[in-house]
């Protein structure tokens, strides 16, 4: 909707001294809104402000104020912690609870559900110590291994109130004291721990045992602090050798896969050269029976042979004779020569010609 400037005032209204019959409007008397108040309270305290009755009826609403004031609220992620003159009293859960006012008792009301983080080594330039760059604080992170070597390690630490009222009243420097038990715990199980495990396989077993060490330190403080989380950031040499210990490093590499090769080489040739010689202790096995058991039935058969020897010497002997000649004769060229015939030319007869003569015709048939 336009405007309309009919008052001559602008669109704010009209102009001082323009309002009604051009007379100003004069602000409200101080002196005349005291003088109301004044009057309305006669009304309500018989007898005005200063009678006995009004102080006694003022009296009570500020004691019922001063009642009213310990009412408090305890928020899902807190514990209340109730002191009455200065010592804990009791401890309330989440909701609305009531106290006697301050300064009989007060209350304190500790985060309980918060994780808080502490860093050991190193300290996060940012909120978000992922996010951000670190500084490295050799102080904390530089200890000493099982082996007397040196390590390079940041690690941080999360916990949560358990207690409350163990937490508020036990330490001081709660923050400082978890820190603390951390870097001791961390700096014993570290010293009793070969570097090799601690930069490679031992990590996880290094914040285990680190996690409950701490814990275990502060239980007995009675601190009231439950570790939730032990994490390595990182666990290096120190930088000034870090360059060397990496070509020991890729030494030990090169030396585990040597011995992996051999161990492989003598898994192949052991085996084979089991399998030969018991292949040739099974062939010299079944020499060995064969020539016992020639030799044995050779030893039967002289026996027996001397056996009929003893019963007919001459029969026997005779008789082995001819037999060893036919077994000699029987692979030689023989020639019969016929004793009876005369002088001259001796008759003979090829025994092996006849015999190739024969097999001829044979052939030819």
């Amino acid at each position: 909707m336009p405007w309309s400037n009919q008052g001559g005032g602008g669109p704010w209204g009209p102009k001082p001294g323009q309002n009604g019959g051009g007379r100003s409007q004069q602000p409200p008397d101080l002196e005349d809104i005291i003088k109301k108040g004044q009057d309305r309270l006669k009304g309500i305290i018989p007898g005005g402000p200063r009678s006995p009755r009004s102080i006694f009826l003022i009296f009570l609403i500020l004691v019922g104020i001063w009642f009213l004031s310990g009412f408090y609220r305890v928020l899902p992620d807190e514990q209340g912690v109730v002191l009455r003159f200065g010592e804990a009293v009791k401890t309330t859960p989440p909701g609305l609870h009531y106290h006697l006012p301050s300064p009989i008792e007060t209350v304190l009301k500790p985060k309980v559900t918060r994780v808080n983080r502490e860093e050991i080594g190193f300290r996060s330039a940012g909120e978000f110590a992922r996010q951000a760059s670190t500084r490295d604080v050799p102080e904390e992170s530089l200890m000493l291994t099982g082996d007397e070597n040196i390590v390079d390690i940041d690690f941080e630490v999360f916990w949560i109130i358990s207690n409350a009222s163990d937490f508020l009243f036990n330490i001081q420097a709660q923050k400082s004291t978890v820190k603390a038990a951390a870097e001791t715990a961390m700096r014993e199980v570290i010293g009793r721990t070969p570097i090799q495990r601690v930069l490679a396989e031992g990590r996880l077993d290094i914040e285990s045992e680190t996690q409950k060490l701490i814990q275990v330190i502060l239980d007995s403080y009675k601190a009231g602090i439950q570790i939730t989380n032990v994490n390595l950031q990182k666990v290096d040499p120190p930088g000034a050798v870090i360059d060397s210990f990496r070509d020991v490093q890729r030494a030990r590499a090169d030396l585990e896969r040597k011995r992996n090769e051999a161990e492989a080489y003598q898994n192949d040739i052991i085996p084979r050269a089991r399998g030969e010689a018991e292949r040739l202790i099974q062939e010299a096995q079944a020499y060995k029976e064969e020539v016992v058991q020639n030799a044995t039935g050779d030893a039967s058969r002289f026996l027996a042979i001397y056996q009929e020897y003893s019963s007919a010497k001459e029969v026997t002997k005779r008789r082995i004779y001819l037999e060893t000649m036919e077994e000699v004769l029987s692979k030689m060229s023989k020639i019969i020569i016929d004793k009876d015939q005369g002088s001259g030319v001796v008759p003979y007869l090829s025994l092996d010609q006849l015999k190739k003569n024969r097999t001829s015709d044979g052939g030819a048939n």
